[in-house]
């Protein structure tokens, strides 16, 4: 990079801007902008015209800069321009959102991606990962939704299933520390099952609940990941656990079985439990079976291999895991653990470390870590 090229070309590209009708201060900026962005590209893709990228960029930058300015000012007028405090119904609009961006137009998977995109916040990594695909394809379907609404009318709000599909989805990114939108999720299904009387609503409502009631738990001081099995219970939230566990039995009597519900079952389960030895593991894998029947995925086939570990013995929990494919998130560490209970140190450390180059998270990396280096200790 020709750091004197681009202070030579500075004055120019300001003025530039400045004749544009950008004032001064705001000028700088995003010319400032602008150099770092040739920085990071320029190295791998130089422009054959520099000045006139230069130019190209700061400009755009100077808009998006001046557009989100008049945002916020308009924000700060609407705030100034509110009524006195007192009784008033309150308005918001992101779950409609949500039924919106499900539009009937889109196929269901599109729909969840676009909307996880456009209003949950989480970037196409997350999605991605959420949907077992590489980052590249995600990214080519949430531009095919785009398209495909381009200039669509959203008038005509989605199906219920797509929303709670997505409404899962944001709170499993939000309970895993990688965005905290977990409260928002349980906010937005709250009002979902206040507004429509369905199970699964329900089922959903109290799979949060139940899950989000361990969160205090699952981490310790230092910000490390505890298994469930090493978990505090005392700091689980019993209020959550037991409005989870009402509303859970309130739509399990309906006798309208649903994946939600059949979640919330096993969360329940382990919420039951005082201590993890006295886990109802043999209920837990009849559940899993029910799941598995439900949806077939193959996420839902991983943790039912742990549940046999547990309920059968680790060779039986390993024979289950032998029938998933090899590449499947996680399935190296749920592999790692079983040999472990099973007593062979040396192929769980081996594995523990494997897995740990293939978390999607730092967390779960260090935890992983940890796992190979305690094992082989152990060892040594």
């Amino acid at each position: 990079m020709d750091e004197a090229l681009l202070r030579g070309l500075t004055p120019g590209v300001l003025g530039v801007l400045v004749r544009r009708g950008a004032d001064f201060a705001a000028a700088e900026d995003a010319v400032q902008d602008a150099l770092v962005e040739a920085v990071r590209v320029w190295p791998s893709d130089p422009p054959r015209d520099a000045k006139g990228w230069l130019i190209a960029v700061a400009w755009r930058r100077f808009l998006d800069a001046t557009r989100a300015d008049t945002a916020r000012r308009r924000r700060e007028d609407l705030v100034d321009e509110e009524p006195a405090p007192g009784p008033a119904v309150g308005v918001d609009d992101t779950l409609r959102l949500y039924f919106l961006c499900a539009h009937p137009s889109l196929t269901p998977s599109s729909a969840v991606a676009l909307t996880l995109r456009a209003v949950g916040g989480l970037t196409t990594r997350q999605i991605a990962r959420a949907y077992l695909v590489p980052e590249a394809t995600m990214a080519q379907r949430i531009s095919r939704a785009k398209r495909t609404v381009s200039g669509v009318r959203f008038d005509r709000p989605g199906d219920v299933a797509t929303v709670l599909r997505v409404l899962y989805l944001v709170f499993n990114e939000g309970y895993s520390g990688d965005v905290d939108l977990a409260a928002e999720a349980i906010r937005l299904t709250r009002q979902l099952a206040a507004a429509i009387d369905h199970p699964e609503v329900a089922g959903l409502l109290a799979l949060m609940l139940l899950h989000h009631a361990r969160r205090a738990a699952r981490t310790a001081p230092d910000g490390s990941l505890v298994p469930l099995a090493e978990q505090d219970r005392s700091r689980w939230d019993t209020r959550a656990i037991a409005e989870g566990v009402g509303i859970l039995q309130s739509a399990l009597a309906r006798d309208r079985l649903g994946e939600f519900q059949a979640q919330a079952a096993i969360a329940a389960l382990h919420a039951d439990a005082l201590t993890a030895e006295e886990t109802d593991w043999v209920q837990i894998v009849e559940w899993y079976d029910e799941l598995t029947a439900l949806t077939d995925s193959p996420v839902v086939r991983l943790n039912r291999a742990v549940a046999v570990g547990e309920a059968d013995g680790p060779r039986a929990g390993l024979a289950a895991l032998a029938e998933l494919d090899e590449t499947l998130p996680r399935r190296t560490a749920v592999a790692a653990y079983l040999h472990e209970r099973d007593g062979d140190l040396t192929t769980a450390a081996r594995l523990y470390a494997e897995a740990a180059q293939k978390a999607a998270n730092l967390a779960e990396r260090d935890h992983l870590t940890r796992r190979a280096a305690r094992l082989n200790t152990r060892r040594a």
